[in-house]
C-alpha cells in the first residue's frame, strides 16, 4: 500500500502543473520577498522557531502567500489545517475551532489554521474566528489579495500581525524561470529561451512568479510541438496572450492607480500621467470614474493659473459620455496632456478650505445690513438694503464697500499664488495690480 501511494504521489507530481512541481520547499527556494524572509527578518524568525502567531499575509497573486503557508506546515510541530473562504463557511469555522480546542486539551499540541482568501468571508464569518484567535486556541494564518484595512474586520486584524508580500521584481521574476528551466522539478534542462522570449515572458508576469510559469510551460509545448526545443519570442507571445494588468475597480488598485495618477498630474509629469491612465482603461476602469477626477484637478490643482484647464476637462468628462470607449481614450489622453503640462496652482482650494475653517470656528455674524434683500415689502422699514451702493452706476462698474460680515473684514481668504494668471488684479479692472492702464 505503501509502495503504491508513493508511486501515486510521484505520477501526480509528473503531470502536475509546472507552478505546481516548483512551488518551493524551503524558505531558501523563496523568491523575493527579502524584507520578509530574509536573514533575521522577523516572519522567517518566527517560522523557523515555530513561534508564528495569528498574522495576515497580504499580497498580489504569485506573490507566496500560499507557498509560505506550506512551508509553515512542514517546519511546525502544531497540527495544519488548511481551509478556502471561497468554500468554506462558519459550520467549518467552528469544526476546525472545536477539533483544535480538544487536541490542546487532550495531547497538548497547537494548530495552525491557514485560511484562504480570507477577505472572502462576511463579518459574521469572520467574528467566529475572534475567540479562537484571541485565546490562543488557534493560530490563524490569513491570506488575502485585497487591502485588509477594507475587507478584515478590525477586531480580527487587531489580534494578528500584518505581513505585506510585494510583486516579485523582473529580477526576481526570471530567477523564478531560469530555475523553472534547469531544476529536474521543471523543464530539466530540455528547452532553451532566446532572450527576446526571455524578456517577454519576464514582462508579462507582471510579478506574478505563478503565472510566469504558467506562460513559460506553454510556451515549451509550443515549441515542441513544432519539433524545437528553443523557445522563440512567437511562442513566448502566443503563450502569454494578453498582458495582464492587476486593477480592481474596487479594491485596493482602484485607490493606488488613481492616487499615482493625480499625483502625476499634480507633478507635471506627462509620461507618468499616460501610463496610469492607460493602465486604469486596460484593467476595466470606469472612463467616468477618471473624467470625474479630472474635472476636480483643474480647479484643485491647476485652478486659476490656467482657468482654460476646467473647460478641457469638462469637455473631456462630456466626451466620455458622447463617445464612448474605446474612441473616448483620445480625449482623455488629450485632457491628461492639458492639465500635466498646465501650470499649477492650489490657491482655490486653499480659499475654500479657508472659508470653511471660519464657520467650523463659529467665525461668522449676520449679513450686513446694507446687504439684506430689499425686495418684499416692509424690507425697507427694517433698513435692508440702506446704503447699499449699485458698482455698475460707477466709473469702471465698482465702487468700495464692505461685502463681508462685521467684524470679518478683509479676511484673506484666496491668496493668489502667482503662477499663471492667478495673480493680483486691480478691482473693476481685472488688470494684474501694478500694471500700466490703457493709455
Amino acid at each position: 500500500m505503501d509502495l503504491f501511494d508513493a508511486a501515486a504521489d510521484r505520477a501526480r507530481e509528473a503531470n502536475a502543473p509546472l507552478p505546481a512541481r516548483l512551488r518551493p520547499r524551503t524558505l531558501a527556494e523563496m523568491a523575493g520577498q527579502a524584507h520578509l524572509l530574509g536573514p533575521g527578518r522577523p516572519l522567517r524568525t518566527l517560522i523557523e522557531s515555530d513561534a508564528l502567531r495569528s498574522v495576515i499575509l497580504w499580497g498580489p497573486p504569485g506573490s507566496g502567500k500560499t507557498t509560505l503557508a506550506r512551508i509553515t506546515a512542514e517546519l511546525t510541530a502544531r497540527d495544519f489545517v488548511t481551509l478556502s473562504a471561497v468554500s468554506a463557511g462558519v459550520k467549518d469555522v467552528r469544526a476546525v475551532i472545536e477539533a483544535a480546542r480538544r487536541r490542546l486539551g487532550e495531547q497538548g499540541r497547537g494548530t495552525i489554521l491557514f485560511l484562504d482568501e480570507i477577505h472572502r468571508f462576511n463579518k459574521a464569518q469572520q467574528d467566529a474566528l475572534l475567540p479562537a484567535v484571541e485565546d490562543g486556541t488557534l493560530v490563524l494564518i490569513g491570506a488575502t489579495t485585497e487591502n485588509p484595512y477594507f475587507e478584515i474586520n478590525s477586531p480580527l486584524l487587531s489580534r494578528a500581525s500584518l505581513f505585506r508580500l510585494e510583486p516579485l521584481s523582473d529580477d526576481e521574476v526570471a530567477a523564478v524561470l531560469d530555475r523553472a528551466l534547469r531544476e529536474p522539478r521543471g523543464l530539466g534542462g530540455e528547452f532553451e529561451v532566446e532572450a527576446d522570449a526571455h524578456a517577454h515572458l519576464v514582462g508579462v508576469a507582471n510579478g506574478d512568479a505563478r503565472r510566469v510559469l504558467v506562460c513559460l510551460e506553454l510556451a515549451a509545448r509550443l515549441a515542441q510541438s513544432a519539433g524545437r526545443s528553443r523557445i522563440v519570442r512567437a511562442d513566448a507571445v502566443a503563450a502569454a496572450g494578453a498582458r495582464h494588468v492587476a486593477h480592481d475597480r474596487a479594491g485596493d488598485a482602484h485607490y493606488d492607480v488613481i492616487s499615482a495618477f493625480i499625483k502625476s498630474l499634480r507633478g507635471s509629469d506627462v509620461n507618468a500621467a499616460l501610463h496610469w491612465l492607460a493602465r486604469m482603461l486596460e484593467g476595466g476602469e470606469d472612463p467616468r470614474f477618471v473624467a470625474r477626477r479630472m474635472v476636480i484637478f483643474a480647479s484643485e490643482d491647476v485652478g486659476l493659473a490656467d482657468s482654460d484647464a476646467l473647460g478641457v476637462a469638462v469637455h473631456a468628462a462630456q466626451a466620455v459620455d458622447l463617445v464612448g470607449l474605446p474612441e473616448a481614450r483620445l480625449n482623455l489622453a488629450h485632457a491628461v496632456i492639458y492639465l500635466a503640462r498646465a501650470v499649477k496652482s492650489n490657491s482655490v482650494i486653499a480659499a475654500i478650505d479657508a472659508a470653511e475653517a471660519d464657520l467650523q470656528e463659529r467665525r461668522f455674524g449676520p449679513v450686513p445690513a446694507h446687504l439684506r434683500g430689499s425686495g418684499y415689502p416692509g424690507a425697507r422699514r427694517l433698513g435692508h438694503g440702506e446704503g447699499y451702493e449699485y458698482p455698475h452706476d460707477f466709473a469702471g462698474h465698482w465702487v468700495e464697500q464692505e461685502y463681508l460680515p462685521v467684524g470679518m473684514e478683509e479676511r484673506p481668504y484666496y491668496v493668489p499664488s502667482g503662477q499663471g494668471d492667478d495673480v493680483p488684479v486691480e478691482p473693476g479692472t481685472g488688470r494684474p495690480t501694478g500694471s500700466e492702464g490703457e493709455g
